[in-house]
């Protein structure tokens, strides 16, 4: 997982922290506040029809942008795993160490790199 993952991680996770802390609180005042009824819309929870609602779309908010965020992060070329490429002139070496091609001809393809 590259850095700009793992910050992007980072910052959704405070966003959904700030979001549910907000809620509870929102939640606990309305029922300071004494906003009581019969059932679940009242009692201890008073405020629950506006919380579940933006909790759930939270939810899978998440769940979808993680899902994109692994993709992406797997779908990737080139990233980490592979190996560093080898540069033009260790290629050049290793061909005129296997006879593939003379002196001249690596001497020639040698300056032509520099």
């Amino acid at each position: 997982m590259d850095n700009r993952t793992k910050t992007w991680l980072i910052v959704g996770g405070i966003i959904v922290g700030v979001i549910i802390i907000a809620l509870m609180i929102y939640w606990m005042i309305g029922d300071w506040q004494g906003y009581y009824g019969y059932g679940m819309m009242g009692g201890s929870f008073g405020g629950m029809w506006i919380i579940m609602p933006i909790l759930m779309v939270v939810f899978w908010g998440l769940v979808i942008w993680g899902l994109i965020a692994l993709f992406r992060s797997t779908s990737r070329s080139g990233d980490s795993g592979s190996l560093p490429q080898e540069s033009a002139l260790e290629l050049l070496k290793k061909r005129y160490a296997r006879g593939e091609i003379s002196k001249e001809e690596f001497e020639e393809k040698k300056k032509d790199l520099s």
